[in-house]
């Protein structure tokens, strides 16, 4: 019977990494590793909603996995464009933020999945 919890909590804590992350990820790419301009762009902002869910995860919200699992689509499709469009190091950066993004969702669909599954 422990098996599930242990699972639900490797699952929770793959879903606040790869959050954590995209969060690293969007500051640095566009403040150091390849800004579009010199300094830094406006596109930092782009973490700011990446924030938000983060106090939701680490309380162990279902609402939060939730909604969390269909706003990671954006960044997805970001990340997506940026791949095929950007020049080295861009589109690399664009690949890892694909890859936390597929991470993050797959944690949130089978959190809520096995939370589900184990309540009456």
């Amino acid at each position: 019977m422990t098996q599930p919890t242990t699972a639900l909590q490797h699952i929770r804590w793959l879903a606040v990494g790869s959050l954590l992350g995209l969060i690293v990820l969007s500051l640095g790419w566009e403040l150091f590793w390849a800004p579009l301009r010199p300094g830094g762009s406006w596109l930092i902002l782009k973490a700011v909603p990446l924030c938000l869910p983060l106090v939701g995860l680490l309380k162990n919200r279902m609402y939060t996995y939730r909604w969390v699992s269909l706003a990671v689509w954006l960044y997805f499709t970001e990340g997506i464009v940026r791949a095929t469009s950007d020049r080295s190091p861009g589109n690399m950066l664009a690949m890892v933020e694909v890859g936390l993004c597929l991470a993050l969702f797959v944690a949130s669909v089978l959190h809520v999945r096995l939370r589900l599954r184990k309540s009456p």
